[in-house]
């Protein structure tokens, strides 16, 4: 379950975090299972449209937690210890993401497209620089990683520059600027890189590889989340003040969503690019907020299977497209229909049980063995 060193006042399990969490895996899920089948069912149309953006909860999300637990060490004048930070993030994310390497490259009935990037781009977390998922598109959702594993690499690192500088209370003026500097970095990316290739007949290769996947373009979710762990660790007045709204910030963020839904209807228009990317982070940003105020209904539910769910969101995250792939091929073999509800059904089950048998595996003891290196 998601948990925080509390801040002044609340309690040290976060529902609502796990709730988003199940969110943000079942849009991609959805969105991905859409796209890997043509034809799909009508009522999808929503998670085509949308259900990219859920890896942008992920991202806010990740930008809460980290950040926060950073920040709570800063708070208790703690020095951060990069090698315990590298430790911990070490055993959550590579044990499961080197195990789904072996099985894309050592089991090609496991791809879901024809061909891998270089081994060499994954074990370095470049792949999402310069990528190219026209020719070596299987696997390409590990890009979200790569922007993860660069923000796990550069946070602590600013922030002990800025703590043994003692500069931190001017911090805020660096979330300003990477903000300001991320629309400026958009607009280049658009106007230099990807603009030249408008015109051409595979002009979408060159959007994602210019724009949708480099970290440079993707900061905004993981500022978002930095913000908000800021307000929650360091302003406790102006927290107490805003989370006794929790559901108010949870209908704040819902009707950011819708317009941020409006803006990026079309995906790859230059309005997606340079506000919409900004205005999914803000208003997944303010449904975190909302999250982690006690008095919204978030909060206050507990639910066994959203806990299941966000427990395996990583694990099913890693393995969900070449189960979809497989679990397609075998079903379609016995005679269910590719593009039926009957499908969806099972390559869910599937997935789910897949990522269970992951997390049991191999999560679970490398989180335990964690504990004792850390001890």
């Amino acid at each position: 379950m998601t948990s925080l060193n509390p801040a002044p006042g609340h309690q040290n399990k976060l529902h609502g975090l796990d709730h988003l969490r199940a969110l943000a895996i079942f849009l991609v899920f959805l969105f991905h299972y859409a796209i890997m089948t043509p034809g799909r069912p009508e009522w999808m149309g929503f998670f085509v449209q949308f259900g990219w953006t859920g890896v942008d909860l992920f991202f806010v999300l990740s930008g809460f937690l980290i950040s926060s637990q950073l920040f709570a060490q800063i708070r208790e004048r703690q020095a951060i210890s990069f090698r315990i930070f590298f430790l911990k993030r070490v055993f959550r994310i590579l044990p499961a993401f080197w195990v789904t390497l072996l099985l894309y490259f050592c089991f090609p009935f496991f791809r879901e497209r024809e061909a891998l990037p270089p081994l060499w781009k994954f074990l370095t977390f470049t792949q999402n620089l310069s990528m190219n998922i026209r020719d070596s598109g299987t696997f390409s959702h590990a890009w979200s990683l790569c922007v993860e594993e660069h923000f796990y690499l550069f946070l602590p690192l600013i922030l002990m520059v800025l703590q043994t500088s003692g500069r931190f209370k001017k911090s805020y003026w660096l979330l300003i600027l990477l903000f300001l500097g991320g629309f400026a970095v958009r607009i280049y990316s658009w106007e230099y890189l990807y603009a030249p290739h408008m015109e051409e007949e595979d002009s979408w290769l060159y959007w994602y590889r210019y724009l949708y996947y480099p970290t440079y373009n993707r900061l905004d979710g993981l500022l978002a989340g930095v913000s908000m762990a800021a307000i929650y660790r360091f302003l406790p007045d102006l927290w107490t003040k805003v989370s006794k709204y929790g559901n108010l910030l949870m209908l704040a963020g819902l009707l950011t969503l819708t317009a941020a839904y409006h803006i990026t209807y079309d995906s790859q228009s230059r309005t997606t690019v340079i506000v919409g990317f900004t205005f999914v982070a803000i208003g997944y940003g303010i449904l975190v907020a909302g999250s982690v105020s006690p008095s919204s209904f978030l909060f206050q539910w507990k639910s066994g299977i959203t806990t299941f769910i966000a427990t395996l969101s990583y694990a099913i995250y890693l393995t969900h497209k070449g189960i979809i792939h497989m679990t397609q091929v075998i079903f379609l073999d016995l005679g269910v229909e590719k593009t039926g509800n009957l499908m969806l059904l099972l390559c869910t089950v599937f997935c789910v049980l897949g990522a269970w048998i992951l997390h049991l595996v191999v999560e679970k003891p490398f989180m335990r063995l964690r504990d004792r290196v850390l001890r």
